[in-house]
């Protein structure tokens, strides 16, 4: 079956991905450490001033307290009062600031029908929280001088030379800059669902642009699974093979995956959408077929399932200026470039107050849902109203998992608010 792949679409839109309760479980663990060895169309356009947001890694210096105990190990009870009102099925929260674990809690239920409770170590289906992970391999390829994000990403996928923007050649060829800051402008395409990687970029380079690149945003799963393209020819190894071999497994992120063995399935939370009356089971929309089905491809836009732990380890790498136990994943200054706005001049994100860096979100004035966020935070959230954000100034991860579909907007929910303002509290 062919779906309409639609740049643009909101993350909490329930259609194919193609384009793109019960019972309180507390685990107590502070002082854990955390690295345990081991597509219709938003574009506004507002001119806004260049900023770079300040280098990340002394952040510890300048954070003013320890985490406040008490008020972390409330976390649960107001994760429990959204279960009550059936407003989530269950939770996993995770907090961790200087380099060490400092709340981490399940509530609710995983799966509903059969009564199994929520456990820290769920896995959950991420969605576009893979898009910062692509764009780590991607700065990788850029270190070894395989690529730049300024060369034209015809230079590695020949079709994206044939874009048409109105019928003509755009002004300027789509970057890997371009991609990566979701100012592409590419169009709307008709996609198998299972369609390979290869096919479904051949799609896009097809489909007629939106507008000239780097002149305006507009999210676009597109953008991200065209950058697995441009990984694996740019590598000569496939984008699965890449980003499992140079990030997810030296990081020790084992529950990280585009295909959930059979173990893993039977810890995975399952997913609701809100009913008269509750919540009921829904599908996780981007797979087609079989969880465990190799066949299916991986998706660079959000294909990715993984665990709250495995999650805040990526960003504490991140924070921790691409190093991560010994070993360097990207240098500091190209972390710096991911994590500082990128959008210049062009006004971005769905949610006030936000602008893009390479393919991070960055706070720049916090309000509203994000309030409860330090400028210069940085992450991602997913369809199914996941949040990952670090905050540099307070030296902190921020990990929210859940699974409920149906949202207008998944980065504007009750869950994400209730759970932020609530870390923000403790973290003063």
């Amino acid at each position: 079956m062919a779906v309409t792949e639609r740049c643009g679409e909101n993350e909490a839109a329930t259609i194919p991905f193609a384009c793109f309760c019960g019972a309180r479980r507390i685990v107590p663990v502070e002082g854990t450490a955390l690295d345990l060895e081991r597509d219709f169309c938003y574009s506004p356009r507002m001119k806004m001033p260049r900023v770079f947001l300040p280098f990340v890694f002394i952040a510890a210096a300048f954070a003013a307290e320890a985490a406040d105990s008490a008020r972390l190990a409330e976390i649960p009870a107001r994760m429990q009062g959204l279960v009550d009102r059936h407003v989530i099925a269950g939770s996993v929260t995770l907090v961790a600031q200087h380099g060490k674990t400092v709340q981490l809690a399940a509530v609710g239920k995983g799966d509903i029908a059969n009564g199994r409770a929520m456990r820290t170590d769920d896995l959950f289906w991420i969605a576009s929280m893979t898009k910062p992970m692509t764009a780590v391999c991607v700065m990788m390829l850029a270190e070894e001088g395989k690529l730049s994000i300024n060369d034209p990403v015809a230079k590695f996928i020949p079709e994206f030379a044939g874009l048409k923007l109105h019928g003509s050649k755009p002004p300027r060829p789509v970057t890997i800059r371009d991609l990566l800051t979701h100012t592409s402008g590419l169009g709307d395409a008709q996609i198998a669902r299972k369609a390979p990687l290869s096919a479904r970029v051949a799609a896009y380079a097809q489909a007629p642009m939106k507008f000239t690149p780097g002149t305006r945003w507009e999210y676009c799963n597109g953008n991200f699974n065209t950058l697995g393209r441009v990984i694996e020819n740019a590598s000569g190894r496939s984008y699965a093979t890449f980003i499992r071999s140079r990030l997810l497994s030296p990081l020790g992120m084992n529950d990280t995956t585009f295909w959930p063995s059979s173990r893993q399935v039977a810890r995975l939370a399952k997913a609701y959408k809100p009913d008269v009356g509750g919540l009921v089971e829904t599908s996780v929309f981007a797979v087609a077929g079989d969880l465990t089905d190799l066949s299916r491809p991986a998706m660079p836009a959000g294909g990715l399932f993984s665990t709250a732990s495995d999650v805040a380890r990526f960003y504490k790498m991140i924070l921790d200026g691409g190093r991560s136990g010994g070993r360097k994943f990207l240098s500091k200054e190209t972390v710096r470039q991911m994590i500082s706005v990128q959008t210049d001049g062009i006004r971005t994100g769905d949610v006030e107050g936000m602008s893009w860096g390479l393919g991070f979100q960055v706070v720049r004035v916090p309000q509203g849902v994000t309030a409860g966020l330090s400028a210069g935070s940085f992450g991602h959230g997913g369809s199914f109203a996941t949040q990952s954000w670090a905050d540099p100034r307070r030296d902190a991860i921020y990990v929210l998992m859940i699974q409920r579909a149906g949202y207008t907007n998944a980065d504007v929910t009750e869950p994400r608010k209730v759970f932020q303002d609530a870390v923000a509290a403790a973290l003063r």
